[in-house]
Order: structure tokens, then C-alpha cells, then sequence
């Protein structure tokens, strides 16, 4: 945030020095000097000043507007009224009132010299910052830093240091934003004044992840945080720049909730300036949302705001998420282009390039809609001129302007090349982002690269070709080496209070009881985990993705299936004995339909039991989608087991249930990447470990038969069946089976858990495992479902699972019986003990299981899914 400065006759100076270190200080501090009789005017409007600016600090500001303006009424002397005009400016601005306080400022400035003259020209500088005039601003900012040095006045150098660092920083300068703001913050602490040091460390966050150092970033705000709650600040309008930084990565749900708030607390402060920004910001995240009717309205509401305020930079702003939205609407009008066109000229001018390409595109590729080609490859050149600077995101922009440029042109072949440049930038910035989540989200940034390059080979009818462009983009988390969370003594404790606060939540949902309380309890410990999780620095390493005869060297008989989403289109590139084909597959909108169809059916048949009804829902669902996947394959089948890597909704899909998947063995993988990883992996030796949550009769007699099949296997039941029992007997394993009661989480995937003694165990919690265990075979509830990203990145536990190193996980689908899943397990078991692979061992075991039983166990069975390497 722009820093403030005071300064007044003696008798009063100590309030105004207390401004930045404590406000509630300086306001008790010049409330004495205000009651005192002896007081003269300039002392009185020094006061006053102290007590406008500390209302300011503490978000007050119609309190802050009237005590600045007393000042400059009871002032005595010209010196006196002019420092009460500049603070008065300043506070101005802050209420969105920007012409104004460039009046007051700019006429203070003839009645100062000195270090007073810095003062005005930094608060100057402030006010051309609100309004968007930022070379104006950093000139004065300079201006000021000169005289500090002149007058040797290190808190006015730092307090612009401070200011012109945070320009720079939103401006994506690379001008020395870091030196200043560190500079700042080094002579704020040495003078003592911590909220100012606060101020300017938290804008080295801002600069952090204005150059894409997400994992830095968030490691700072939470730093920062903390000490705002210790010094008992409110910031509200640095929820702004948590939006920006959510957005950046992006974590979409959360951006947007972040918005809304801002919204609704800056409106309840009056703080106009910001309360406009904070619809800008609603407006944007919306627009990410594809909710365009929001979008639409909150970016009108906040231009007219921003018109209101003298402030045209960011009207443009604004603007420009209006026309974005239009365009996402549909519309193709020769006046959308011209307006497009306008805007990003304007945005470029004032600086701000990352608007200004996003909407230069989208008029490339409107103009190359409209069929104006030579315009289209113009306003695409200029935006690929983006593709050399600048953060990751805007870097692949303008490799994929480069490439639309050269499609328009027939130059398909650089096209590629411009896109497999983009897709690598966007690699790079994803092994520094260590949390699992980041690097998932940041999957959105590539879908626009890998989608070009998967329509260019689908055109060109080259299965290979499609092949690797669905790789690239594809679970490109798993083709990554896992970032080890650092033995952090907060997340420890977090994630156990967690736990504990769940367990209580639980017990008073069961009995009936209110529990608001916990409620919030659990959503600020949930947030307090993200923010803990997303600080875990990042690491290199990427797997490239394999081609064909990489794939069919390790296929050996097995056929590769891979689903590949083509516009509306579903399509499957087929690997059979060292050669691909390319398949359509038909509407995907249909797929996805009868998958849900399939699975409510499965359920039903489930809870309501094996009436006729059910029966035929399922086995026509089931028959449908059949048909729809594998139709088009089947000649290229046969009998082989087969390798299924899904796509979108299709992770969910209960293979075993349809008939070309019943008794054969099916492996399911995120991408064909990770199912080469894990299928070449080497089988661990470690022991075998058998766990039983509470509340699961049925898993104690599952888990107890088990031990006759697995002897010497690590029993963990009852008080022993702890979190941190669990996730120490995994490291290492050879063989792990859980029954337990699961809940998958669709909101935030990393907070699914596993029912134990102590309460719930977290996905987050088995990233610690240093070494994976071999196979996993969850016989809970849902515990196979997965969250999914773009590019289908998964989240969840089969993710975490995978993503360790993981050979292989059997888990559920589905909601399945306790009681007629102990057959179902100890069948799969014995047929793996035997030397069967997972996959054919659980083919064989629900092939047995459901001849002998009726349609409910045939439900049972196909819950199940084999994933990793079967």
C-alpha cells in the first residue's frame, strides 16, 4: 500500500512518529495534546493531523477526513496548513476523491521547503499513483528520494523507497522494485516503526508474485499476516492483493470468494478508491468463471467508480473486462474489434501490459473470426511479442499469439513449435511451485497451447502426433518430482487441530446439536493448512512425455486407450503392438452424460437393493456408454487387458461395470506418462500393513481374515489405528490395505479423508511419506475419485499416491457395503498373493464375485478400479 507521512510543531510530534508504529498510540497521544489549554494552533492541527492519519491507518476514513480538515482550518502558519493540506490529500485519494487531492497537495507544495517539500512530493506522487499516472508518480517519488538523501532524512527516502517499489512492482518493472522495498523495510525496523515495516515487506510479496514466485509470495503474506494481527491493524484492502496473487496461480473458487469479500467490507468502510478496485476484481475473477452476466456488471459498476475518481488507467481496466466479456458472449462485430483494439492501446500506454495483450489477442482472434486475416496476423504479431518477457503466464500468451499468427499464415509446423515453446515456459514455472495444488490449478494457463496443438495433429490425422499433445498437457503434476513438504512444526499442528475440531464436528452433527462454532473453526484451520501447504518451495524436474514405441515396449500385449477431449468431440488414440490409430469416439457432452447416468445407477442399485427396476437402469447405462467408448475400438481389442487413461468427467467412470471391461484386466492412469512411470517402477519388498478405521465391523473381520492371508503383516485396529501410526507404517510398505470410512472432498480434493481412531486422516498428510509404498488398496467409500483440474490434473488421494511414486492403488469409485466387500477383498488378495498383477487379480476376483451373487454385488464389484500399473 502507498505509505503516508506526518510531521507537526514539537508538541505534538510524538503522535505523528506513533502513526506507523501504533496508531491507537498516536490517536491517545494527541488527544492529550488537544485537551491540553496551553496548546497553540499549529500544535492543535498537528493533532488533529496525528488522529486523521491514524483513523486512516485503522480504515476510519470519513473519521480521518474530518480531523485532517480541522487541521487545516485551526492551523496557524502557512508551514502548518500546508503539511495539513498534503495529509489531507492523501486521504482524499484514499476515498476515491483523486482530483481533489491532487489540488490539495499540489498547493501545499509552494509553502514547503526542505524535507516538507520531499514530504509533499511523495504524497504528490501517491495521489498520481491513485490516479494512474504513473511516470508522473515515479518522477515524484525520485524527486522525493533526492531530497531525503539532501536533507538526510532516512524515513522520508524509505517511505518513498516504499511507494516507488510498490509501482514498480504492479507495473512488472524490473527497474529495482525489490532494492527499494528491502531498502524501505531495513530502515522501518531499525527506526522502529513496525507497521511501516509491515507495509513494505508485505509489498515485497506483491512484487513477488508480480514475477510469477507464487511459493515467495504466499510465504511472505503469511509472515505478514501475522504481524498485522499482532499489531491489531485491520488491512482489508489487502485482500486485493490476495485476490491477485489467488488469481495468478489461478485458484479460481477461491479468488472469487476472496472478491466478494473485499466488496463487501471496503463498501462497509467507505474506502471508494479500493471499493472500486475490489469490483474490478469481482468483475475479473468472474469473467475466469465464465460467469458473464456478473463479470459484465461489477466491471461497469467499477468504471463508472473509476471515472468518478479522475482515474482513466483503470477505467480502462475495466473496459476492457467489459469487452472480454462480450466477446466470450459471442458477439463478432466490426465495432467489438475497433473498441478491443482502442482499449489495449490505452492499456499499453499507462502500463498495463497484461491486460493489453489478453485483449489484443482475443481482437486477433476476432478479427480472424470476422475473416480480416492480414488484421488478425497483426494484432497476433504484436501480442507475440510478449512471448520474450514478463511472468510465465503472459510469456505463453505470446508464444500462443505466435502460434495462431502462423496457423493464419498455413505455417502449422511452426505453429507446433511456437506452442511446445509456450507449454515449456509454463513447465518451468510449475516445478517452483511446490504445493500439489498449485501446480494442479496451474494446469489452466496451458489449456489454450495444448488445445491449438491437439487441433493441428487431429487435423492432420497423426495418432502419434495426437498422442504427444495430449501427453504434454496431460497430469503434467505427476510428470514432475514431488516436492516434499519440510518438516513444518505449524502445518503439524494445524493439521492435528484439524483433526481434532473434525471429530468434534461429527459428534454434533450426530447428536443433533448446533455446531456454527466448529464450523468456522474448521474453515479457518482448512485455510490456515492451504496457506501452510502452498509455502513449500518448488523443485526441477520434468519427465518428458513417451512417444509410440516407448509406450509399446513396455505394453508388451496390453492395448493403451488414451481419451483425448477435441473441441466437442471425444476421441481415442489406440496403441497396439507398436502402432497408433485415431478414433472418434462421438459427442463428449454425451459421454460424460452417460457416465453420470451409469454411476447414479450403480448407486441405486447399491442402496436400494436388487430390484428389477435398478437392474435395468444399470445394464442400459452400462450398454450405452459401451457402446458409445468402444465400439469404434473393438476389432483392435480382442481380449487383451487394457490400459484406460480417462479424460475430464471420464476419471469417474466404473469400468469393470461395462461389458467390454467385465473379467478383463482394466488399468486406469492419469496420463500414459504416469502409467509408464509406475509400471516400470520395481515392486517394494517392504512389509505388508493392514489398517481398520472405527465405526466398520465389517472392516475388523475384513481386516482380521486378511492377517490369515498376509501372515506377519502390521496389524493397526482399534486405539492403534492413529494417523501417525498409518502414515509411518506406509513408508516403505510393501502392501497396504485400509478399511475405512471415506469421505471424498470435491471442494478441495487434499482434504479427503480416511476415518481413523483419532479422527480423519488427510490426503495433505500423506505427502510427507518419504518412500511410497508399493500398493494401496482402499476399501472405502469414494476413496478413487479424484478432483480434476485442466489438463486433467487429478487431486485426492490417488493423486498424492501416484505422485509419490505409488505402484498401483485398487480404491472405490463408488460408495460400496461394508459386509459384502470382505469377500470381494480377500478373493483380490489371494489372487495377488498367488502372483497374479493387480489388474488381473481384481478382474478375476470380481468376475468370481459377482457370478455369485446378484445385481447389488455386481455394483459392488465394478466400484472398484485398478489404478497405476496394473
Amino acid at each position: 500500500m502507498p505509505d503516508s507521512t506526518g510531521c507537526g510543531a514539537a508538541a505534538a510530534q510524538a503522535a505523528l512518529d506513533a502513526v506507523q508504529r501504533y496508531p491507537p498510540e498516536a490517536i491517545s497521544i494527541a488527544q492529550r495534546v488537544l485537551a491540553s489549554q496551553t496548546a497553540d494552533d499549529d500544535e492543535r492541527s498537528t493533532a488533529e493531523r496525528a488522529i486523521g492519519l491514524a483513523l486512516r491507518e485503522l480504515n476510519d476514513l470519513p473519521g480521518a477526513l474530518r480531523h485532517l480538515r480541522r487541521a487545516v482550518r485551526v492551523s496557524g502558519t502557512p508551514r502548518t496548513r500546508a503539511l495539513a493540506r498534503m495529509s489531507l490529500g492523501y486521504v482524499l485519494a484514499n476515498a476515491g476523491r483523486t482530483a481533489a487531492a491532487l489540488r490539495a497537495v499540489t498547493a501545499a507544495l509552494p509553502q514547503l521547503t526542505g524535507a516538507d517539500a520531499g514530504r509533499a512530493r511523495m504524497q504528490r506522487g501517491v495521489v498520481l499513483h491513485y490516479r494512474g499516472r504513473y511516470a508522473e508518480a515515479v518522477r515524484d517519488y525520485g524527486i522525493a528520494i533526492d531530497i531525503a538523501q539532501r536533507e538526510n532524512d532516512p524515513l522520508l527516502e524509505a517511505r518513498a523507497r516504499n511507494n516507488r517499489g510498490l509501482l514498480n512492482a504492479h507495473r512488472g518493472s524490473s527497474g529495482g522494485p525489490g532494492d527499494d522495498l528491502s531498502r524501505a523495510a531495513a530502515v522501518f525496523h531499525r527506526l522502529g516503526l513496525d507497521l511501516a515495516a509491515a507495509d513494505a515487506r508485505w509489498n515485497s510479496g506483491i512484487a513477488a508474485g508480480q514475477r510469477g514466485e507464487i511459493a515467495v509470495a504466499l510465504r511472505c503474506f503469511a509472515d505478514v499476516d501475522e504481524e498485522y494481527r499482532r499489531l491489531a491493524v485491520p488491512r482489508p484492502a489487502l485482500l486485493l492483493d490476495r485476490f491477485e496473487l489467488l488469481l495468478s496461480v489461478p485458484l479460481l473458487d477461491e479468488a472469487v470468494a476472496v472478491a466478494a469479500a473485499a466488496v463487501r467490507e471496503l463498501h462497509r468502510r467507505g474506502m471508494a478508491s479500493d471499493l472500486a478496485e475490489a469490483l474490478l476484481a469481482q468483475a475479473r475473477a468472474a469473467l475466469l468463471a465464465d460467469d458473464l452476466d456478473t463479470a459484465t456488471a461489477a466491471a461497469a459498476q467499477a468504471r463508472v467508480r473509476f471515472r468518478r475518481q479522475g482515474r482513466r488507467t483503470w477505467a480502462a481496466f475495466a473496459r476492457h473486462v467489459e469487452l472480454r466479456a462480450e466477446f466470450r458472449r459471442g458477439t463478432r462485430t466490426a465495432a467489438l474489434l475497433t473498441a478491443m483494439v482502442r482499449t489495449a492501446d490505452e492499456l499499453d500506454a499507462t502500463g498495463w501490459p497484461g491486460p493489453a495483450l489478453t485483449t489484443r489477442l482475443e481482437a486477433g482472434l476476432l478479427a480472424a473470426a470476422s475473416g480480416r486475416v492480414d488484421r488478425a496476423v497483426a494484432l497476433l504479431d504484436v501480442a507475440a511479442q510478449a512471448r520474450r518477457r514478463g511472468t510465465a503466464s503472459r510469456r505463453a500468451q505470446g508464444w500462443y499469439a505466435l502460434a495462431r499468427s502462423r496457423r493464419l499464415t498455413g505455417d502449422d509446423a511452426g505453429a507446433a513449435r511456437a506452442l511446445r515453446r509456450g507449454l515449456a515456459v509454463l513447465d518451468r514455472h510449475r516445478t517452483s511451485l511446490g504445493a500439489t495444488e498449485l501446480r494442479a490449478h496451474s494446469g489452466t494457463y496451458g489449456r489454450e497451447l495444448a488445445a491449438e496443438g491437439l487441433d493441428i495433429a487431429v487435423r492432420a490425422g497423426s495418432p502419434a502426433r495426437t498422442l504427444a499433445w495430449a501427453e504434454r498437457w496431460r497430469a503434467n503434476t505427476l510428470r514432475m518430482r514431488p516436492a516434499l513438504p519440510p518438516d513444518d512444526p505449524d502445518l503439524f499442528a494445524a493439521l492435528t487441530e484439524l483433526r481434532l475440531v473434525s471429530s468434534l464436528l461429527e459428534d454434533e452433527v450426530l447428536a443433533g446439536r448446533p455446531a456454527h462454532a466448529l464450523r468456522g473453526r474448521q474453515a479457518r484451520l482448512e485455510q490456515r493448512i492451504r496457506d501452510l501447504a502452498r509455502r513449500v518451495p518448488g523443485q526441477t524436474g520434468v519427465v518428458n512425455p513417451p512417444g509410440v514405441g516407448v509406450l509399446a515396449g513396455r505394453l508388451g500385449a496390453r492395448v493403451l486407450v488414451e481419451l483425448v477431449a477435441h473441441g466437442d468431440r471425444l476421441r481415442a488414440v489406440l496403441v497396439r503392438d507398436g502402432r497408433a490409430s485415431l478414433h472418434d469416439l462421438g459427442p463428449l457432452a454425451e459421454a460424460v452424460h452417460l457416465t453420470r447416468w451409469h454411476r447414479f445407477a450403480l448407486r441405486r442399485l447399491v442402496t436400494t437393493g436388487d430390484t428389477a427396476t435398478a437392474r435395468a437402469g444399470a445394464g442400459y447405462a452400462a450398454a450405452a456408454l459401451d457402446r458409445q467408448l468402444f465400439d469404434p475400438l473393438r476389432r483392435h481389442l480382442g481380449d487383451r487387458p487394457l490400459v484406460i487413461v480417462p479424460v475430464g468427467a471420464l476419471h469417474a467412470v466404473a469400468w469393470s461395470g461395462l461389458p467390454t471391461c467385465a473379467g478383463r484386466a482394466v488399468t486406469v492412469a492419469p496420463s500414459a506418462t504416469a502409467w509408464l512411470r509406475a509400471d516400470g517402477g520395481e515392486p517394494s519388498a517392504g512389509p505388508s500393513v493392514l489398517a481398520c478405521g472405527p465405526r466398520l465391523p465389517a472392516g475388523q473381520a475384513e481386516v482380521g481374515r486378511l492377517a490369515q492371508v498376509l501372515p506377519g503383516a502390521t496389524l493397526l485396529t482399534g486405539a492403534d489405528a492413529t494417523a501417525d501410526a498409518l502414515t509411518a507404517a506406509l513408508d516403505g510398505a510393501g502392501l497396504v490395505h485400509i478399511a475405512a470410512h471415506g469421505t471424498f472432498r470435491a471442494d478441495n480434493p487434499q482434504f479427503s479423508t480416511l476415518e481413523l481412531a483419532d479422527g480423519p486422516l488427510f490426503a495433505y498428510e500423506w505427502e510427507r511419506v518419504a518412500r511410497p509404498p508399493g500398493c494401496v488398496v482402499l476399501s472405502a467409500c469414494d476413496s478413487g475419485l479424484t478432483g480434476v483440474r485442466p489438463g486433467d490434473e487429478v487431486m485426492g488421494f490417488t493423486a498424492v499416491l501416484l505422485g509419490l511414486g505409488a505402484r498401483c492403488l485398487v480404491a472405490t469409485v463408488l460408495p460400496v457395503p461394508a459386509d459384502p466387500t470382505t469377500a470381494l477383498m480377500l478373493d483380490l488378495h489371494r489372487r495377488m498373493r498367488a502372483g497374479l498383477r493387480p489388474a488381473q487379480a481384481l478382474a478375476d476376483a470380481q468376475r468370481a464375485f459377482v457370478a455369485s451373487g446378484d445385481g447389488t454385488a455386481g455394483a459392488t464389484a465394478a466400484a472398484f478400479v485398478c489404478l497405476g500399473a496394473g
